[in-house]
């Protein structure tokens, strides 16, 4: 699976690619900005999205994917539940906190389907 993932901690990144998603094609971005170049210029099949940014909140984000109709599946991974009903108010399609994340396959399976 191609991920796009969202997320401005290094340190969780470096944990959680290497031990949940290292089966799987992962870019990484730290802002809403790289987000979007990212998907302008690739394709991805999920995004995972973390609520606290460096240039904005998630959500932003999330809005932004579907008013342009982007045709990918969104993972609210934030560690705070409010984050993460943010994310999936704005449009998310599932949500993996980041306090569950070993069940992230499991939530990448449910929306392969």
């Amino acid at each position: 699976m191609r991920i796009l993932f969202v997320e401005n901690h290094n340190q969780f990144v470096s944990i959680v690619t290497r031990q949940f998603l290292s089966n799987h094609d992962v870019t990484v971005v730290p802002s809403i900005a790289a987000a979007l170049e990212q998907l302008e210029s690739s394709e991805f099949d999920v995004v995972l999205v973390d609520y606290d940014l460096d240039d904005g909140k998630g959500n932003q984000l999330i809005r932004k994917i579907r008013s342009n109709m982007l045709a990918v599946k969104i993972v609210a991974v934030s560690s705070h539940e409010q984050g993460n009903m943010a994310l999936s108010e704005s449009g998310a399609d599932a949500i993996c906190s980041k306090m569950d994340f070993n069940r992230i396959e499991e939530v990448l399976e449910s929306l392969a389907t």
